[in-house]
């Protein structure tokens, strides 16, 4: 570890403004729970200052304390250097700061320029000028690099593009602050670079931007200074210069990055126990062959676009697709669907857990026993007490954090979230999990218990295949590594061979033969990856 603990760490960047807002000794308890202990800090004018943090860390809290949002129990909040209070969240606004929520908290039945004018509508008396105001949406819509038009209604809009509506609306007025929380959480790669410019735009007019996000790279390319915290209180701020990201990471959960990742098992011996022959699938993948073995993680790795969902989406029949055979526990099955796959042994996680994998207005419960009905339903009425049991045991063995087991899913946080999720498949007893991008958006504390439980999985003598856009996460957890490109396996990789070199390097240009074999041996490993 290379960051300085010392008192000066926490000194200003060396000739930045002056201090537009400061944390004095702040914290907030909830009754005997304390949330948030003894927080100080600096946010100063023409300055990026990231928090980042685990889930729980304490990060959101922090925020709506700065905001306005809730009241501190303890310190005090000092703005221009002097003291001052905010009773909700509109005095925090027309003092200049402005916190924008990871959640979309827009008017979805109204357009976009209403929402971006809503409670300061331009116009004289009683009337509204649509005109202006429409024509002052569409400059703020372009800052911000989104495509949605004035009159567009918000909730006919992508996610992506809500978010960008939701900080045009940060932007209306002039701010000393802006708060962003998880920003670049739901934008493609064009939105978030489009956003890091924004950010940078705001510090270069003397802004103080406070930014929230668990993308360690965003935070090293924007920040000047990183404040980490932990279990609710501050561990310290660094300058953002010389500070890395496996440091970033390992001060977040206190320990070294090497223990994130389970120690790998010697190499599967057993017959295959999923076998896929000649997968074709519309639109994703050309003729596929591969294998996993009991007691096996397969990772699947390539960049975005190379095929890598579709093939498994055709797999469990949500795509149109064919194959020459598909084995699974010595059965070949004809017909595949989701529901097929699954009384089979194979169930998939996906990567779109709020779209297609949870029901986020819905309870825990029927969340988690969406997928295993027959075992809480063994007549015509809904075990209610058998639901609630299980749902007992999972938030204890998966460590579900909740407040109350009546939460709706919706409510969890991303790792929570995952982790139900993860459950909710399990129920079914499969002996192959294939989990998509099974840590995207998801704290370094999560991500290593996703990681012990996929580990636990395969030593219990299920098999697990991975798709991960994360390099680290491929070379840390598989076994072996099958790399997709244009909807084909160009390589094969095991043991030493697993690095993120030749993972990317099979991604966009090589194949087997780049990695140590010749070229016979590669196109006949692509074909029968066993």
């Amino acid at each position: 570890m290379n960051a300085d603990l010392s008192p000066q760490s926490l000194a200003p960047p060396a000739g930045s403004a002056a201090t537009a807002l400061r944390a004095d000794g702040l914290g907030k308890a909830y009754g005997q729970i304390t949330v948030l202990s003894d927080v100080t800090l600096d946010v100063c004018a023409g300055e990026v200052h990231a928090i980042i943090g685990e889930n729980g860390a304490g990060k959101s809290t922090l925020m709506k304390l700065l905001s306005g949002h809730v009241a501190p129990t303890e310190g005090r909040l000092l703005m221009d250097g002097e003291p001052i209070e905010f009773r909700n969240a509109v005095e925090a606004e027309e003092a200049g700061i402005v916190l924008v929520h990871q959640e979309i908290l827009l008017a979805p039945d109204l357009t976009v320029a209403e929402n971006l004018f809503l409670g300061r509508e331009v116009g004289r008396g009683l009337m509204v000028d649509d005109r202006a105001m429409n024509r002052r949406a569409a400059e703020l819509l372009a800052r911000v690099g989104s495509t949605a038009r004035p009159r567009d209604r918000v909730a006919e809009l992508p996610l992506a593009q809500r978010q960008l509506v939701q900080i045009a609306r940060a932007l209306l007025d002039d701010r000393k602050v802006v708060i962003l929380d998880e920003p670049t959480a739901v934008l493609a790669n064009d939105e978030v670079a489009a956003l890091l410019d924004i950010v940078r735009m705001l510090r270069d007019h003397g802004v103080a931007v406070l930014y929230i996000s668990h993308r360690l790279d965003e935070v090293q390319a924007l920040a000047d200074r990183v404040t980490v915290l932990r279990d609710g209180r501050m561990i310290g701020t660094w300058p953002a210069v010389g500070f890395s990201q496996r440091e970033m990471a390992e001060l977040m959960v206190g320990r070294e990055l090497e223990m994130l990742y389970p120690h790998k098992r010697p190499p599967a011996e057993d017959a295959p126990i999923l076998s896929v022959t000649d997968l074709a699938v519309d639109h994703g993948a050309d003729s596929a062959s591969f294998s996993v073995r009991p007691g096996e993680v397969l990772g699947i790795g390539g960049m975005i676009g190379a095929g890598r969902t579709e093939l498994i989406e055709g797999l469990m029949g949500l795509r149109p697709s064919q194959a020459r055979s598909v084995v699974l526990n010595g059965k070949d099955i004809l017909h595949r669907s989701v529901r097929t796959m699954m009384e089979a042994g194979l169930v998939y996680l996906t990567e779109d857990r709020k779209g297609k994998g949870l029901l986020l207005e819905e309870k825990l419960g029927p969340n988690l026993t969406l997928q295993a009905l027959d075992a809480v339903n063994p007549g015509a009425v809904l075990d209610r007490r058998e639901e609630l049991s299980r749902l007992q045991k999972v938030v204890a063995d998966y460590d579900i954090r909740v407040r109350s087991l009546r939460l709706e899913a919706g409510k969890l946080s991303g790792g929570n979230q995952q982790k139900l999720l993860l459950a909710k498949v399990m129920l079914a007893d499969p002996s192959v999990v294939i989990i998509d991008e099974p840590t995207r958006g998801i704290d370094i504390g999560n991500k290593s218990q996703i990681y012990d439980f996929i580990d636990a999985m395969v030593r219990a003598g299920k098999a697990c295949i991975v798709i991960s856009s994360e390099m680290p996460e491929l070379v840390g957890l598989a076994d072996r590594v099958l790399v997709m490109r244009a909807g084909r396996f160009v390589a094969e990789l095991r043991g030493a061979e697993i690095n993120e070199e030749n993972v990317v390097y099979a991604a966009t240009v090589g194949g087997c033969e780049d990695v140590g074999e010749d070229e016979h041996d590669c196109s006949d490993r692509n074909n029968h990856t066993h």
